[in-house]
């Protein structure tokens, strides 16, 4: 079975881009594609879905079918926006709600048409598939 990671990897390179090169074409950070091409990454909000696919040539549904999002079906979307506002905060040393492994989180700076900054919490599991994509 395809995943998203290998999909979006495939294109990329059957295209002649570098991670860099898909970074500056879709206007997506390199540290998200390469979270995406490593599998970190289950989900994608519609508008980098839309951005991919154009410059992948392909289809946004192609892409969407091999999203997972499970985060949700793990936990309550009231401790996932709870842990959004803590990591948003800085907070250190959040724990999975799943396992209770130590989460690994950044926060993603984007911009908006207007070019004001909008501030996105993520976080990943390195211990089981639980995630935080906003």
């Amino acid at each position: 079975m395809k995943t998203l990671a290998k999909f979006i990897s495939d294109k990329r390179q059957e295209l002649g881009f570098s991670i860099k090169g898909l970074s500056i074409a879709t206007h997506i950070p390199i540290s998200d594609i390469e979270e995406i091409e490593e599998g970190r990454v289950l989900f994608l909000p519609v508008t980098r879905r839309q951005m991919l696919a154009s410059v992948l040539k392909c289809e946004a549904s192609e892409i969407k079918a091999l999203e997972k999002d499970i985060s949700s079906d793990i936990v309550s979307p009231e401790v996932i926006e709870s842990l959004k506002e803590l990591i948003l905060k800085g907070a250190g040393g959040l724990k999975c709600p799943k396992c209770g492994a130590t989460l690994k989180t950044r926060i993603a700076k984007m911009y908006d048409l207007e070019d004001n900054l909008i501030l996105h919490p993520k976080a990943y599991c390195p211990k089981c598939p639980f995630q935080i994509h906003s």
